[in-house]
This record gives structure tokens, C-alpha cells and sequence, in this order.
């Protein structure tokens, strides 16, 4: 088992900087867990405080029921994988992946065993008798993982482990990182301010801001039901377009009126509006680019805009385009969807009328930017 149970747990600096708020979080054996967030938002400080790198100022850390604030890191029973690799220049791949094992005083014969068989899974075999300046930034990871691998820990804890690799390489390892995964079947805690990272790795994702959490869910679940405005424009990219609109009830049925068009929220959103009473209010609209369509000319429900930007980006086109009272969308086209006319068309300052179905949208207070629909049980700032 490598549970780990975080309770009240809070980290205040010495000039009373508040970095991590009333954190808790119970991670189950096995889950893959990732800290998302901007920088600043207190994901590291938090694995830290895990790692036994960082004292904590109040609450507890648990692993497997033990509680740990007291225990040094190599106590833990935890590995951890760093940024920068923080791996010895001097010594080769294999004596980097030995040393935590030799500071144990572990057998050379299966220290041998356990440094060949990380190396064979991670593909850095023909490497191990290389210094880490012979390598490229992404065997140096693998060198990195490896030797926490070989440690045979609990629960392994990642700092934003591939943000030092160009975008190619990045793809390539988190591959990789799910593939190991499934090998070692352990508990994972995953550090990124990478928002696609995070929906490719975690089971859950930990969405924190200023040091509060402000989401805890499924990649499907914060991605579809984001609790508030700021999980419903940092998941996702682009960024989901936001509106300051009004939502109308009338005879029934609900209407949303934004950028001087009348859109229609049918279906089970519409279904779940009429179930909770919502009366008609201000609100903040969401839309995702990729939810919003181009409209026949002759919609007269549809928002009138104009595009400003085409970027075309291979699979699909992104429309950046102004609507006549002055906000600014962007919308996600697929290529094969449009004609080779139709694509010549979108030049910058050509008219366009844009719009999207009820099901795809999200309905925020202005006030508190809760998502009415589904507000987000956690603690938010």
C-alpha cells in the first residue's frame, strides 16, 4: 500500500507569506496524481512539504497511515524526481543510478540487478558507462528516473520533470512516464504547470491558485464541469472565451443573450436550469474555441464579429475575431470541415457570424465566478 493523506496542511514562510492554505487531499494506493497550476500557486512548495524537503507549518502528511512531519526525506519511503536532474557530474549514469542503493549498503551484485533493469525498461542501457554531459537534456531525465526507480519506493513525487525539454522531446516522455507507470504500478505525484500534462497523466488533477485548491477531479470532470472561472480557463487551450452576458428565463425556457445575439440553452443543461429554479441573472458565459461554429449569414440568432487573425495550424484553424460590441473569441475550426473556398475566405477583416449549441455552455456567477451549474465544493479565494 502507498497511501498519502494530506490534513490541514499549511506552509507559512518566515515573512509571514502564507504559500499553501488548509490543503487536503486523501491520494488512494496506485493513483496518479498531478499538482497543476501558474507558478506561484504553491504545487511544488506542497510536494516538498511531502518530500520532507519543505517543514510544514501546520497539519500532517501521512503515508500509508504513518505520519511523516518528523521524519527526514530518505524515511519516507518516497523517490523523487527533479527539474534540473540533479544528477552528479562526475560520476557515470550507472554509479548516479547506484548511489542511493550504495548509501544503503546494499549488495554490489543486486545493486547491479536493479540498475540493469531500470535501464533496460527506460532504454538507456548503451548509456550507463557515459558522464551526464555526454547525454541530451532527455537521456538525462531517464537517467534521473532511474535512479529513483531503482530505489523501489512507496510513492514517487515529480517536479515539473520534462519543462527543460523542447516540445517534441516533452511529448516523447510523457509517453514514456505513462508507460512506466503501468511497470512500477505505484502511487505518483505529478508537478506541472503544464495543463496538457496534466490531462494525459493524471487518474485526478489537483487544480491550486494563490495556494488554495481550486478543483479536485478527473481530467474529464475539470474539463467538462470546471467548478469556477479560473479551472474553466486554465484547463484547456486555448483558453475558453468568457462573456458578460445575461441568462433569461421565460415561459420555461432559458435564453442567453451576449454580443447582441439570442442564444438558445436547450437539452440537459437547459433541463438542469428549469430543476434548480435559476432565475434570470447577469452572468459570465463560457465557451470553449472549440465549441463555438461558424453560422449561416442568415442567422439572425448568431453573434456578428470580424476576424482579426487566421492562424492555421495543420489539423484545424484558429479564428481570432472581435464581435461588434468589442469582445474578443477565438474559434476552433477542423480543416476538413471547410472547403477549399471557404478557406480562402478567411481573411483578416471579413465578416463572419459565430454561435453554439446550449450543451457546450457554462454559466458562471459574476460575483463569486462559481459555475452555476456545478460550483466547486472546494475552498476558493
Amino acid at each position: 500500500m502507498a497511501t498519502v493523506k494530506l490534513t490541514n496542511v499549511v506552509k507559512i514562510y518566515d515573512n509571514n507569506v502564507t504559500a499553501v492554505h488548509d490543503f487536503n487531499l486523501d491520494i488512494a494506493d496506485k493513483e496518479f496524481v498531478v499538482f497543476v497550476g501558474p507558478s506561484g500557486c504553491g504545487k511544488s512548495t506542497t510536494l516538498r512539504m511531502i518530500a520532507g524537503l519543505e517543514e510544514i507549518s501546520g497539519g500532517t502528511v501521512e503515508i500509508d497511515g504513518e505520519v511523516v512531519n518528523d521524519l527526514q526525506p530518505k524515511d519516507r519511503h518516497i523517490a523523487m524526481v527533479f527539474q534540473n536532474y540533479a544528477l552528479y557530474p562526475h560520476m557515470t549514469v550507472y554509479d548516479n543510478m547506484a548511489f542511493p542503493l550504495r548509501i544503503k549498503k546494499m549488495p554490489e551484485d543486486e545493486i547491479y540487478e536493479r540498475v540493469t533493469h531500470a535501464a533496460e525498461i527506460l532504454g538507456i542501457t548503451d548509456y550507463l558507462m557515459r558522464k551526464p554531459r555526454a547525454l541530451s537534456g532527455g537521456q538525462r531525465q531517464r537517467v534521473a528516473i532511474g535512479r529513483a526507480m531503482v530505489r523501489d519506493s512507496k510513492v514517487f513525487l515529480m517536479d515539473e520533470p520534462l519543462s527543460n525539454l523542447d516540445a517534441k522531446l516533452r511529448n516523447q516522455m510523457r509517453a514514456e512516464i505513462i508507460l512506466l507507470r503501468k511497470r512500477l504500478d505505484t502511487t505518483f505525484i505529478y508537478v506541472t504547470h503544464d495543463q496538457t500534462e496534466a490531462m494525459t497523466l493524471g487518474d485526478r488533477i489537483v487544480i491550486m491558485k494563490d495556494g488554495y485548491i481550486m478543483q479536485v477531479g478527473s481530467p474529464e470532470e475539470v474539463f467538462d464541469r470546471p467548478g469556477n472561472l479560473f479551472v474553466a480557463e486554465f484547463i484547456g487551450a486555448p483558453k475558453m472565451n468568457t462573456i458578460k452576458a445575461k441568462l433569461v428565463r421565460g415561459d420555461g425556457e432559458y435564453h442567453v443573450a451576449a454580443c447582441g445575439a439570442v442564444l438558445k440553452v436547450g437539452g440537459e443543461k437547459g433541463q438542469m436550469l428549469r430543476d434548480m429554479n435559476v432565475p434570470t441573472q447577469d452572468i459570465i458565459l463560457g465557451v470553449r474555441p472549440e465549441h463555438m461554429v461558424l453560422a449561416p449569414e442568415d442567422d439572425a440568432n448568431a453573434i456578428d464579429c470580424t476576424l482579426e487573425v487566421n492562424e492555421m495550424m495543420g489539423s484545424e484553424y484558429h479564428l481570432h475575431v472581435v464581435t461588434d460590441d468589442g469582445n474578443k473569441l477565438i474559434v476552433r475550426i477542423p480543416t476538413i470541415t471547410l472547403t477549399h473556398d471557404q478557406r480562402e475566405s478567411l481573411v483578416p477583416g471579413v465578416k463572419l457570424k459565430v454561435t453554439c449549441e446550449g450543451k457546450v455552455m457554462h454559466f458562471f456567477d459574476t460575483e463569486s465566478e462559481v459555475n452555476i451549474l456545478y460550483p466547486c465544493q472546494a475552498p476558493i479565494k
